[in-house]
């Protein structure tokens, strides 16, 4: 089955451009306030940020229709904002708060919305991967044309039941995109270490599951690499395997010290390789937007951010009834 590397960009309009430049700002300030956050003891648990890897879902979003589904892993922040959950819940959600998604009570690694077609984060290793083959059948069942992406890490990669997924995906020609986030370390282990294959998107040829490997460093080159993969699936063709190259600029998570790269090696990443850096340098040699018009986009995003810790801070503790509610779905 034909794999490949691709270099591709899609033509953009000045509009498109600014809007993945706010998306992935958002993220990272978002990301940013929610360590201040948990360094202030207002978010409890593990807390896994995004920063650095913002491209990776901004892009596929930009490939997405409305109805299409996503279901990620524990790192899960950035997802809930690129697909529009709304900033003030994300973070009350963060702080174990009524006013968040799931009221509260799945904090950072459980979140959900019905509305935004977002299936959660989930906290054991790889579990979400065959749970987004069940949301992929229910789209096939349904003749609806609907596409969903099933988000986990390299270290994931290796797991069983990942390759269990895969054999019924492709038994069963799915509409699903199996999307490795290849951060490179897993929870602090490199890639090179723990894995005997190079290129992790390859993992699908032994069943059929054609893929590539993308840039995940550069949003335009993830939104090409999402147009191919959904083409692919609404076409009936089956699951597609996208493997993309990121890095995270932080632990782990908050509570992992990352001794096993160097400082340096996190240095040279933000400096030459920025996922947001690289948007901001094409709008301005582009023209498409000034300094100023960069600098009042960072004000208006900062806004948003502190309104919605302000949000989090104000809003109750759920009451100890909250336990016995959402147990059970709903008769339909």
């Amino acid at each position: 089955m034909a794999t490949r590397k691709t270099t591709a960009r899609p033509n953009v309009s000045a509009e498109e451009l600014l809007s993945y430049y706010r998306d992935m700002l958002l993220i990272r300030r978002f990301e940013e306030k929610a360590g201040q956050l948990y360094g202030m003891g207002l978010i409890g648990g593990f807390c896994h940020l995004y920063i650095g890897q913002e491209a990776v879902v901004v892009g596929l979003e930009a490939a997405c229709e409305e109805g299409d589904k996503r279901i990620t892993s524990y790192r899960d922040h950035g997802h809930m904002l690129a697909c529009g959950m709304d900033p003030n819940g994300v973070m009350a959600e963060l702080t174990g708060r009524i006013g968040g998604y799931s009221k509260g009570k799945g904090g950072s690694m459980h979140m959900f919305s019905r509305e935004k077609h977002f299936y959660g984060g989930h906290g054991i290793v790889g579990a979400q991967v065959p749970l987004g083959a069940g949301l992929a059948f229910a789209d096939k069942y349904k003749d609806n044309g609907r596409v969903t992406f099933t988000y986990f890490g390299d270290g994931a990669a290796n797991q069983g039941q990942v390759y269990e997924t895969f054999n019924m995906a492709a038994l069963w020609s799915l509409p699903v995109v199996f999307v490795i986030e290849n951060n490179q370390y897993a929870m602090g282990t490199a890639q090179k270490r723990s894995t005997s294959t190079p290129e992790l998107y390859t993992r699908g040829t032994a069943f059929g599951i054609p893929g590539e490997i993308v840039d995940g460093m550069d949003v335009l080159a993830v939104k090409a690499a999402g147009e191919t993969a959904v083409k692919h699936c609404r076409a009936g063709k089956g699951p597609y395997i996208l493997e993309i190259k990121t890095y995270r600029y932080r632990g782990h998570s908050m509570s992992d010290p990352a001794k096993y790269r160097t400082r340096e090696e996190v240095q040279k990443m933000r400096e030459e390789r920025d996922p947001i850096d690289h948007v901001r340098e094409l709008l301005l040699q582009g023209k498409h937007a000034s300094e100023e018009d960069l600098k009042g986009i960072d004000k208006e995003i900062k806004k948003i951010v502190n309104d919605s810790a302000d949000f989090a801070r104000e809003s109750p503790e759920p009451d100890l009834d909250e336990l016995w509610t959402d147990i059970y779905a709903e008769a339909q």
